[in-house]
């Protein structure tokens, strides 16, 4: 019998591409049939229990009557969707982690959920450090101005310069597929680089000056960069005190979940001068909210949650979810199954 696979793809990773992928896994040997949600036109939201989804839950039951096997990127996978699709065996999902999938309902219901951990690495990492000097030489700012007829001088004055890369001081907040490839770029731009990951062993560390705790990262920093995962452990833990233990006119960066920071203690240290830039391409709320501080506060550089965004990914997501699918068709171990009551973002 052929096997039914779903290809429920969005304006990014297209319905295409997932195609391509699984015929160039698989050849002709199953039946694919596409569905292409709204995200990135219409912004990703909750959908009943699960966050990041596009789409909806009686758009995805009508879709996968009968199907097996579904490789997406956005598509919900809830409760009533379970319990309306018993055919249902695999559920990959083409992001660093399934948050678009309630994982323990799938293990309840016999099916299993994968991710793609690292398809943005590379993309996420050139942004951040993208994002880093832009905040350092003031460069959306000076652009901006200039567009406008405003040329400003005193741009030169010393107190107002940034800093370079170079012989700087670099501390990252984790050391995953992402962390490591912005080491890589630093040591690269001659930077010290400091690394707080208490998951990581010091054997395990490539282009990285010292481990360290994160207060002495923070103390000794003068550019902080945000690349761990959002747990309930880790929620705001970069608040007032540690942005207060950061010399004075360092940068911050966060390109990675915008529960990690206190946006607020940050607006609050621009404005009194404490830190020189800061540079997000993740918020607490998004889209930012009308009023938000964010957009009035000077000296922040902003991008609209799209450090992952490059042909190149959307080309990885593919070719990870449709191996992941060919995997488990031959019976062979799956590489990125996600157990039940683990919440990864991505």
């Amino acid at each position: 019998m052929t096997v039914r696979i779903l290809a429920a793809g969005d304006q990014f990773v297209r319905p295409g591409l997932l195609v391509h992928a699984l015929h160039q896994e698989l050849g002709n040997t199953v039946d694919v049939s596409t569905l292409e949600l709204p995200w990135p036109v219409e912004p990703f939201r909750r959908i009943a229990e699960v966050d990041e989804a596009s789409g909806s839950e009686e758009q995805m039951i009508e879709a996968l009557r009968g199907v097996r096997i579904c490789v997406t990127q956005m598509a919900p996978l809830t409760e009533r969707i379970l319990q309306a699709c018993p055919s249902l065996e695999l559920f990959a999902v083409g992001r660093g982690g399934p948050v678009n999938a309630n994982v323990d309902a799938a293990a309840r219901h016999g099916v299993t959920v994968t991710c793609a951990p690292g398809r943005n690495a590379v993309a996420t990492s050139e942004h951040t450090v993208a994002m880093m000097m832009a905040a350092a030489r003031r460069i959306p700012h000076t652009h901006g101005e200039l567009m406008g007829g405003v040329w400003r001088g005193d741009y030169y004055q010393y107190d107002q310069v940034g800093v370079e890369l170079e012989g700087s001081c670099v501390g990252l907040v984790g050391y995953g597929a992402i962390g490591k490839r912005v080491a890589r770029i630093l040591k690269g731009f001659g930077a010290t680089v400091l690394v707080y990951d208490p998951y990581i062993r010091s054997d395990a560390v490539t282009d990285v000056d010292e481990l360290v705790g994160l207060d002495e990262l923070l103390n000794r920093s003068q550019v902080v960069s945000l690349h761990a995962r959002l747990t309930k452990d880790n929620a705001g833990m970069i608040g007032a005190k540690e942005i207060a233990a950061m010399p004075n006119g360092s940068i911050i960066v966060n390109c990675a979940r915008g529960g990690l920071l206190d946006y607020d203690a940050v607006c609050d240290a621009l404005e009194s001068g404490h830190l020189f830039g800061a540079a997000f391409d993740v918020f607490p709320e998004e889209p930012i909210p009308v009023g938000s501080r964010l957009l009035a506060t000077p000296g922040i550089v902003m991008t609209p949650h799209l450090a992952g965004a490059s042909k190149q990914t959307a080309h990885n997501a593919a070719k990870i979810v449709a191996a992941e699918t060919g995997r488990f068709l031959r019976g062979e171990a799956l590489e990125n199954a996600v157990a039940p009551n683990v919440r990864r973002a991505g």
